[in-house]
């Protein structure tokens, strides 16, 4: 059976398309968004959580670390050295406490189905379903496939939240069973695209372009980041791309939020984002979505 790496699922989203939905987060992610709000998505491999404010000193990781990267000084929290620690995950499984936890592991098809088919009734109440995230689920096509076979078996509605980085060839054979794209667009200006996510998007340009031309259903969402793509040469280019794609069913705007710098310590990562950038006001989001309108753009909500 198809697997993949996967690192959660959450059941009763309502973000992330129609209804009530269970979200499949997918591990990998070939950019390097600068404010990627899931930073411990972006590795294909495991990545390792430590919130010493939960350690309760019981030294039972230290027993089984392979690499020795758990210290424990005398009356303090475990110390760990990432500099040493390969994210076995051996020293996860022995935690209580859950200070440590490895985020990222196999599942097959029928895991993660078992877990989706458990609200199947709320998604015939609500017009939700399933939907497949990440980091980036067109970074794993034959597990995504895969998954998206076996719940429109089960005539679950699908939704692929994606970025757009892939090859057609890995796209293609999921739009008849994709219901709806919820496809992340995030700079308009092939410059600032690559300085801000480390790659061009002429491939992203593509793909929607041609997912557009093959038919798919798509909704737009664009994060608005102050000081970054926040700017009117940016709404400019989300109105001139919707005039090329007319087909395109609506596009949302979604506020910054920071919340993803509190991961920072846990999984161990740095980032050279400015703390100064914060979310933009509830008036500023208003202001934007109705430029938006008076451009003839469909606006959700």
């Amino acid at each position: 059976m198809v697997s993949g790496r996967i690192f959660d699922i959450q059941r009763f989203s309502i973000h992330d398309g129609p209804g009530i939905r269970t979200t499949v987060f997918l591990k990998g992610c070939p950019l390097r968004c600068l404010w990627c709000g899931n930073p411990e998505s972006i590795p294909s491999g495991t990545s390792l959580s430590y919130v010493p404010d939960r350690c309760i000193a019981c030294g039972a990781c230290l027993r089984v670390c392979p690499e020795q990267a758990l210290l424990l000084p005398a009356g303090e929290k475990v110390r760990l050295d990432r500099h040493r620690c390969m994210r076995c995950g051996e020293c996860a499984d022995q935690c209580d406490s859950k200070a440590l936890e490895a985020v990222g592991r196999d599942a097959t098809v029928g895991d993660v189905m078992t877990v989706v088919l458990r609200d199947k009734q709320y998604y015939k109440a609500s017009g939700g379903g399933m939907t497949l995230s990440g980091g980036e689920p067109l970074f794993q096509p034959r597990f995504a496939e895969a998954v998206l076979r076996a719940a429109k078996a089960r005539e679950v509605h699908c939704c692929v939240e994606t970025s757009g980085y892939a090859l057609w060839g890995a796209v293609r054979h999921l739009v008849p069973l994709v219901d709806l794209w919820l496809f992340d667009f995030k700079e308009t200006n092939p410059r600032l695209h690559e300085q801000f996510m480390g790659k061009s998007n002429k491939l992203i340009l593509d793909t929607l372009r041609q997912l557009h031309d093959a038919g798919a259903r798509i909704a737009l969402r664009c994060p608005m980041i102050p000081q970054h793509n926040a700017r009117q040469e940016h709404l400019d280019g989300i109105v001139s791309l919707l005039r090329r794609l007319p087909r395109i069913e609506s596009v949302e705007l979604l506020p910054y939020y920071d919340l993803w710098r509190g991961k920072l310590n846990r999984f161990g990562l740095t980032s050279t984002f400015p703390e100064s950038v914060k979310p933009p006001s509830h008036a500023t989001m208003q202001a934007w979505n109705e430029y938006l309108r008076k451009q003839g753009v469909p606006v959700a909500g």
